[in-house]
C-alpha cells in the first residue's frame, strides 16, 4: 500500500519511515518503457493538424476515458483525500499543462534535437531534488552515472544541436517546459506516497485538460482536428502508456534513478531518427549511446 504523504506531519515522533524499494527491477523496466513512449511523442505532435497547445489538450482529453477505465479495472480507489493531497494533484495538473503548452510550441519552433535537449533539463533537476531529499551528495556510482549521461547526450546531439536567433524562441520555450516538468514530477512524487498510480494520473490529467482547453481556444483558434490518428496515438502512447509507466515507477524508485533514466529519451530519438528517417549514427553518436547505456546500468544499482 502507498505510504502517507508528508510523513513527518502524520507519524508520531520516533516512528521509522520505510522508504520505497530502490532496486525494483520491474519498476525500472517500466520506467525505461515509459520514457521510450514519451520520446516518440514529438513525432505525433508534428503530424497533428491542430495547433501545438490543442494537440496537448487532446493528448490529455482523449486519454481520460482510458485512464478511468484502467482505474476501475485495477480496482485502485480514489478514496477520501485531504486538502494537501488535492493541492499536490492540482499543482501537478497545472504544471503539466504548462509543460505541454511550452513543449509542443517549442517542438514546432526549433530543431527537434534542441527541443529534446532543453526539454530534458528536468531530468537533471529531478535527480538533484533526489539528493536534496536524501540530504546527501551523490555517491561514486551516481556521480559516474551523471557524468556519463551528460557526455552521452552531448555526443548524441552534438552534430544537430545549434543555437541561433531563428531557434531562440523555441529553445527558450523548451527550457521553460523542462522547468515546469520538474514541478510536475515533484508534485507527482509526493502524491504517489498517498495514492496509487492510476488515480494520481487520472486526476492530474483532468486538471491539465481543463487548463489547456481555454488556452488552446485563445491561442490556437480551432481545436478540432481533421485527422484524429496522430492525436489518438499521442494520447495512448504518451499519456496512458508513457506517463502511466513513469508515474508507476516514481512510487517505487528514487528521484535520482528516475531523473537519470529519463535521460534515455535523446537516445531513443536518435535511434528512431536512424530507423525511420535514415539518419545514420556516426562514431560519436554510437559513443554517446554507449555512454547513456552505461549510465543506466550504473544507476540501476543500489542507491
Amino acid at each position: 500500500m502507498a505510504q502517507p504523504i508528508f510523513e513527518e506531519e502524520i507519524l508520531p515522533p520516533g516512528t521509522e519511515v520505510i522508504a520505497p524499494a530502490r532496486s525494483d527491477a520491474f519498476a525500472f523496466v517500466a520506467l525505461l518503457t515509459g520514457s521510450t513512449a514519451l520520446a516518440i511523442g514529438p513525432w505525433f505532435v508534428r503530424m497533428a493538424d491542430v495547433g501545438p497547445i490543442a494537440s496537448g489538450f487532446w493528448r490529455l482529453a482523449l486519454a481520460i476515458p482510458f485512464l478511468f477505465l484502467i482505474v476501475r479495472a485495477s480496482k485502485q480507489r480514489f478514496g477520501r483525500q485531504d486538502a494537501k493531497l488535492w493541492a499536490m494533484l492540482a499543482i501537478a495538473g497545472l504544471f503539466f499543462a504548462v509543460d505541454l503548452a511550452l513543449w509542443h510550441e517549442g517542438i514546432l519552433r526549433t530543431k527537434l534535437a534542441n527541443a529534446t535537449l532543453f526539454g530534458n533539463v528536468s531530468s537533471f533537476f529531478f535527480a538533484g531534488y533526489g539528493f536534496i531529499l536524501a540530504r546527501r551528495l551523490p555517491n561514486r556510482m551516481q556521480a559516474c552515472a551523471l557524468v556519463l549521461a551528460i557526455v552521452g547526450i552531448a555526443l548524441l546531439l552534438g552534430r544537430s544541436y545549434e543555437l541561433s536567433r531563428a531557434h531562440l524562441v523555441g529553445d527558450l520555450l523548451s527550457i521553460g517546459a523542462g522547468l515546469a516538468y520538474v514541478v510536475y514530477m515533484i508534485a507527482i512524487e509526493r502524491a504517489r506516497t498517498r495514492l496509487d498510480t492510476w488515480p494520481v494520473l487520472a486526476i492530474a490529467t483532468v486538471v491539465g485538460a481543463i487548463c489547456l482547453l481555454p488556452t488552446a481556444e485563445a491561442l490556437d483558434g480551432s481545436v478540432l482536428p481533421h485527422d484524429w490518428t496522430p492525436l489518438l496515438c499521442l494520447a495512448i502512447g504518451s499519456q496512458v502508456i508513457g506517463q502511466g509507466l513513469v508515474v508507476f515507477a516514481m512510487g517505487r524508485l528514487s528521484p535520482v534513478v528516475v531523473g537519470i533514466a529519463l535521460l534515455s529519451q535523446p537516445l531513443v530519438s536518435a535511434i528512431v531518427g536512424w530507423v525511420a528517417y535514415g539518419e545514420r549514427m556516426t562514431g560519436p553518436d554510437i559513443a554517446g549511446a554507449l555512454a547513456l547505456a552505461a549510465a543506466l546500468v550504473l544507476i540501476r544499482g543500489r542507491d
